[in-house]
């Protein structure tokens, strides 16, 4: 595909906003996905992200990008941040003293973090390095990093280790974020080694609440991670009784909406 011919349907302004949009929403994208929305070569993707990057709006990483709100440098710059106090509070009342958790990474999660009480009793397990350090302020919460190699991408610990620790755990809860939830392409993410790893954190686990903006939802990315029929919560920032909300108890009669 030739340079010129590129631009089909977009200028490089509004290449560059619906880069920042796709970032902003799914956390993290690759060069590969966003040439395929934008019907443009790689090349150009990565010119852009460059671009984008020296203005400081988003952060390059390997293969793709991430939302600035998610590096640990810029936890002042979440994406929807009053929404995702609001799935925080939600979620928190799930909790109860003594529980078992694995808690994933991401804004959501660590808005979660921020609003659990000091005085809760709690062993939590993480595969996210940030989510670790952050858990660090709660004082009665014991926090057991699973190690191995970590992704540059997902900011996850990804090795076989980390899938040999999770096969020895059945927590009580796992409060997992997303990048995308849809009815019929379920929970979903665009890399491979963050696909298998949240797999096995959802084995891990008796039951899963999966935390997300509404933004997030009838939306899908490249790989299946489960069905929604596999998740006890979905926990948004909407009323249970909101109409974006409705086809999935609809569709879902087991799944508790919050």
């Amino acid at each position: 595909m030739s340079t010129e011919n590129e631009v089909l349907n977009y200028s490089k302004e509004e290449r560059k906003n619906h880069i920042l949009k796709e970032i902003n929403l799914h956390t993290r994208v690759s060069f590969e996905t966003l040439s395929a929305k934008l019907g443009v070569s790689e090349d150009t993707v990565r010119r852009d992200i460059n671009e984008l990057d020296a203005d400081s709006l988003l952060i390059k990483v390997k293969g793709g990008a991430m939302t600035k709100g998610y590096h640990y440098s810029s936890s002042n710059q979440t994406y929807a941040v009053e929404a995702k106090q609001v799935i925080a509070q939600k979620a928190v009342a799930l909790l109860h003293d003594g529980m078992v958790l694995i808690v994933d990474g991401g804004t959501t999660i660590r808005e979660f973090i921020r609003l659990i009480p000091n005085d809760l009793n709690l062993t939590v397990f993480t595969i996210t390095a940030l989510t670790a350090v952050q858990l660090l302020d709660k004082p009665n919460i014991k926090t057991i990093m699973i190690g191995g190699s970590i992704s540059s991408y997902s900011q996850m610990c990804v090795s076989g280790e980390a899938f040999h620790q999770l096969a020895n755990i059945k927590a009580d809860l796992l409060v997992l974020g997303t990048n995308a939830l849809d009815i019929d392409g379920g929970y979903s993410d665009s890399d491979w080694e963050t696909v298998q790893v949240k797999k096995a954190m959802i084995q891990a686990s008796k039951k899963t609440a999966v935390l997300t903006i509404t933004e997030k939802l009838n939306t899908v990315l490249k790989m299946k991670i489960a069905s929604v029929s596999e998740v006890n919560y979905v926990i948004t920032e909407e009323e249970p009784t909101s109409t974006k909300l409705k086809p999935y108890k609809e569709n879902f009669p087991s799944l508790t909406v919050i």
